[in-house]
Protein backbone atom coordinates (compact mmCIF):
# COMPACT_ATOMS: atom_id res chain seq x y z
CA UNK A 1 0.00 0.00 0.00
CA UNK A 2 1.35 3.40 -0.95
CA UNK A 3 2.35 5.29 2.18
CA UNK A 4 0.29 8.38 2.85
CA UNK A 5 3.60 10.19 3.32
CA UNK A 6 4.94 9.16 -0.08
CA UNK A 7 5.81 11.93 -2.54
CA UNK A 8 4.29 9.62 -5.19
CA UNK A 9 0.84 11.08 -4.36
CA UNK A 10 1.89 14.34 -6.05
CA UNK A 11 2.57 12.35 -9.23
CA UNK A 12 -0.83 10.63 -9.13
CA UNK A 13 -3.92 12.37 -10.45
CA UNK A 14 -7.58 12.60 -9.57
CA UNK A 15 -10.49 14.39 -11.24
CA UNK A 16 -9.12 17.83 -10.41
CA UNK A 17 -5.41 17.34 -11.12
CA UNK A 18 -2.51 16.33 -8.90
CA UNK A 19 -3.55 14.13 -5.98
CA UNK A 20 -1.29 15.65 -3.33
CA UNK A 21 -4.37 16.46 -1.24
CA UNK A 22 -5.64 12.88 -1.17
CA UNK A 23 -3.50 11.53 1.71
CA UNK A 24 -5.00 14.08 4.12
CA UNK A 25 -8.50 12.96 3.15
CA UNK A 26 -7.58 9.31 3.62
CA UNK A 27 -5.97 9.97 7.01
CA UNK A 28 -9.35 11.23 8.22
CA UNK A 29 -10.83 7.77 7.62
CA UNK A 30 -8.96 6.60 10.74
CA UNK A 31 -11.70 8.36 12.72
CA UNK A 32 -14.36 6.27 10.91
CA UNK A 33 -16.54 9.12 9.62
CA UNK A 34 -19.90 8.25 8.14
CA UNK A 35 -19.67 7.86 4.39
CA UNK A 36 -22.42 10.35 3.67
CA UNK A 37 -21.41 11.84 0.34
CA UNK A 38 -22.42 15.31 1.53
CA UNK A 39 -19.96 15.25 4.44
CA UNK A 40 -16.18 15.46 4.51
CA UNK A 41 -13.92 13.69 3.93
CA UNK A 42 -16.20 11.46 1.87
CA UNK A 43 -17.58 14.25 -0.29
CA UNK A 44 -14.09 15.07 -1.53
CA UNK A 45 -13.05 11.42 -1.77
CA UNK A 46 -16.01 10.59 -3.99
CA UNK A 47 -15.84 13.72 -6.11
CA UNK A 48 -12.11 13.55 -6.76
CA UNK A 49 -11.55 9.80 -7.00
CA UNK A 50 -14.80 8.50 -8.52
CA UNK A 51 -16.07 11.58 -10.31
CA UNK A 52 -19.01 10.73 -12.59
CA UNK A 53 -17.71 7.22 -13.16
CA UNK A 54 -14.18 8.27 -14.03
CA UNK A 55 -11.31 6.77 -12.08
CA UNK A 56 -7.74 7.93 -11.96
CA UNK A 57 -4.36 6.74 -10.73
CA UNK A 58 -5.06 8.13 -7.25
CA UNK A 59 -8.32 6.15 -7.12
CA UNK A 60 -6.36 2.92 -7.23
CA UNK A 61 -3.92 4.13 -4.57
CA UNK A 62 -6.83 5.17 -2.33
CA UNK A 63 -8.75 1.87 -2.35
CA UNK A 64 -6.25 0.02 -0.11
CA UNK A 65 -6.49 2.84 2.43
CA UNK A 66 -10.29 2.75 2.49
CA UNK A 67 -10.21 -1.03 2.91
CA UNK A 68 -7.50 -0.71 5.56
CA UNK A 69 -9.76 1.60 7.57
CA UNK A 70 -12.54 -0.94 7.21
CA UNK A 71 -10.23 -3.75 8.33
CA UNK A 72 -9.05 -1.76 11.35
CA UNK A 73 -12.52 -1.79 12.88
CA UNK A 74 -15.30 -3.11 10.63
CA UNK A 75 -18.07 -2.37 13.11
CA UNK A 76 -17.20 1.34 13.24
CA UNK A 77 -17.48 1.64 9.46
CA UNK A 78 -20.65 1.96 7.46
CA UNK A 79 -21.40 0.31 4.14
CA UNK A 80 -19.81 3.13 2.17
CA UNK A 81 -16.44 1.59 3.00
CA UNK A 82 -17.59 -1.34 0.83
CA UNK A 83 -19.36 0.76 -1.78
CA UNK A 84 -16.34 2.91 -2.61
CA UNK A 85 -13.93 0.10 -3.60
CA UNK A 86 -16.76 -1.67 -5.45
CA UNK A 87 -17.51 1.47 -7.47
CA UNK A 88 -13.83 2.06 -8.28
CA UNK A 89 -13.55 -1.52 -9.57
CA UNK A 90 -16.80 -1.24 -11.55
CA UNK A 91 -15.56 1.98 -13.16
CA UNK A 92 -12.09 0.55 -13.82
CA UNK A 93 -13.58 -2.25 -15.87
CA UNK A 94 -16.16 -0.07 -17.63
CA UNK A 95 -13.64 2.57 -18.66
CA UNK A 96 -10.68 0.27 -19.28
CA UNK A 97 -8.58 2.38 -16.90
CA UNK A 98 -5.08 1.06 -16.31
CA UNK A 99 -3.76 0.62 -12.79
CA UNK A 100 -0.19 1.88 -12.42
CA UNK A 101 2.06 -1.15 -11.99
CA UNK A 102 3.35 -0.03 -8.58
CA UNK A 103 -0.23 0.20 -7.23
CA UNK A 104 -1.69 -2.95 -8.74
CA UNK A 105 -0.78 -5.52 -6.07
CA UNK A 106 -2.08 -3.47 -3.14
CA UNK A 107 -5.25 -2.62 -5.05
CA UNK A 108 -6.12 -6.23 -5.83
CA UNK A 109 -5.09 -7.39 -2.35
CA UNK A 110 -7.55 -4.86 -0.90
CA UNK A 111 -10.35 -6.15 -3.14
CA UNK A 112 -9.49 -9.73 -2.19
CA UNK A 113 -9.95 -8.90 1.50
CA UNK A 114 -13.53 -7.61 1.07
CA UNK A 115 -15.32 -10.98 1.46
CA UNK A 116 -13.69 -11.65 4.83
CA UNK A 117 -14.46 -8.11 5.97
CA UNK A 118 -18.08 -8.51 4.86
CA UNK A 119 -18.37 -11.56 7.09
CA UNK A 120 -17.06 -9.57 10.06
CA UNK A 121 -19.40 -6.68 9.24
CA UNK A 122 -22.41 -9.00 8.94
CA UNK A 123 -23.06 -9.21 12.69
CA UNK A 124 -24.87 -5.87 12.74
CA UNK A 125 -28.26 -4.91 11.36
CA UNK A 126 -28.37 -3.94 7.70
CA UNK A 127 -30.53 -1.69 5.56
CA UNK A 128 -31.28 -2.49 1.95
CA UNK A 129 -28.62 0.06 1.01
CA UNK A 130 -26.08 -1.74 3.21
CA UNK A 131 -26.97 -5.04 1.58
CA UNK A 132 -26.56 -3.59 -1.92
CA UNK A 133 -23.18 -2.03 -1.06
CA UNK A 134 -21.76 -5.18 0.50
CA UNK A 135 -23.13 -7.50 -2.19
CA UNK A 136 -21.72 -5.18 -4.83
CA UNK A 137 -18.32 -5.26 -3.15
CA UNK A 138 -18.41 -9.06 -3.01
CA UNK A 139 -19.28 -9.29 -6.70
CA UNK A 140 -16.58 -6.78 -7.66
CA UNK A 141 -13.99 -8.58 -5.53
CA UNK A 142 -14.79 -11.84 -7.29
CA UNK A 143 -14.58 -10.35 -10.78
CA UNK A 144 -18.28 -9.90 -11.51
CA UNK A 145 -18.32 -6.17 -12.19
CA UNK A 146 -21.55 -6.30 -14.22
CA UNK A 147 -23.37 -7.95 -11.36
CA UNK A 148 -21.67 -5.58 -8.92
CA UNK A 149 -23.06 -2.59 -10.79
CA UNK A 150 -26.56 -4.07 -11.07
CA UNK A 151 -26.65 -5.00 -7.39
CA UNK A 152 -25.49 -1.53 -6.37
CA UNK A 153 -28.68 -0.11 -7.90
CA UNK A 154 -31.11 -2.51 -6.22
CA UNK A 155 -33.09 -1.51 -3.17
CA UNK A 156 -36.24 -2.76 -1.49
CA UNK A 157 -38.42 -0.43 -3.57
CA UNK A 158 -37.18 -1.56 -6.98
CA UNK A 159 -36.25 -5.19 -6.30
CA UNK A 160 -39.59 -6.62 -7.46
CA UNK A 161 -39.42 -4.71 -10.73
CA UNK A 162 -35.84 -5.81 -11.30
CA UNK A 163 -36.78 -9.42 -10.60
CA UNK A 164 -39.75 -9.22 -12.98
CA UNK A 165 -37.55 -7.75 -15.71
CA UNK A 166 -35.01 -10.54 -15.26
CA UNK A 167 -37.70 -13.21 -15.47
CA UNK A 168 -39.10 -11.67 -18.65
CA UNK A 169 -35.69 -11.47 -20.30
Amino acid sequence: MLSLDSPRWRELVHAYGAAGDTPDLLRRLRDFPKSDSDEEPWSSIWSSLAHQGDVHSASFAAVPHVVSALAANPLRCDSGYFQFPAWIEICRVKTGAKIPADLEQAYFDALDSLPELAAKWAVQEWTDSDLASVMSALAAAKGYQGIAEAVMEINDRNAAGARDWLVEH
